[in-house]
């Protein structure tokens, strides 16, 4: 496999867990387990039915939290600590038969990517539940999926597109993060005011 390609499933791998990690085992698996692509080095593991079960079992389970508000947010801030770790670890699987420096290298960077993407998205939902009305957090579920499942058959398939894509998310992130911080203060300004405005206990 050329360096081009197992950069893309490496970092690919990262990135779109930190979105839906079961989603990107699952696709991976399925896609590696069938022949669709060879996946790198330790990545392969993930074509082992004992995972690919498990993964699609809890992106169902995923798929159906992640549209109630405020649940959704709560599944997003205990899955800081599963979707980041295990980003990281996919993206230096990748790198098994690499050597020690080239996995540590894909591990902080992958991790690093993991960490933004998460970030993004768990950013997004909590100022979206500022919202009253749920439409949006479908649209915002759907739309997660399909952008972790279309970026990792990106990654795994078409290389240069992908760094091309990811290039233009990392600035877009950025910028969505910003916006997100914006949104989570604006209500938790509204909620100060609430609290402040409440009359007190009679004496």
């Amino acid at each position: 496999m050329d360096l081009r390609s197992l950069i893309s499933q490496s970092m690919g791998s990262a990135w779109a867990s930190g979105l839906n990690l079961y989603a990107t085992c699952s696709v991976l698996g399925l896609l590696g387990r069938f022949g669709v692509i060879e996946l790198s080095g330790g990545l392969a593991i993930v074509e082992s039915w004992w995972v690919i079960g498990p993964a699609l079992a809890m992106y169902l389970a995923e798929f159906v939290a992640d549209k109630i508000p405020w649940f959704d947010s709560a599944w997003d801030a205990v899955h800081t600590f599963v979707r980041v770790p295990l980003g990281a670890l996919l993206a230096a699987s990748a790198f098994s038969e690499e050597g020690t420096a080239s996995q540590v290298t894909a591990l902080v960077s992958g991790g690093a990517l993991a960490a933004e993407s998460h970030a993004l998205k768990a950013g997004v939902r909590m100022a979206i539940n500022a919202s009253p009305e749920p439409v949006t957090n479908w649209i915002a579920s759907l739309s997660e999926d399909v952008l972790a499942i279309g970026g990792i058959m990106l990654a795994v398939q078409r290389p240069g597109w992908f760094f091309a894509f990811l290039s233009l998310f990392v600035v877009g992130a950025a910028v969505g993060l910003y916006l997100a911080w914006n949104g989570i203060r604006a209500l938790a300004g509204r909620i100060a005011r609430m609290l402040a405005l409440r009359p007190g206990p009679l004496t």
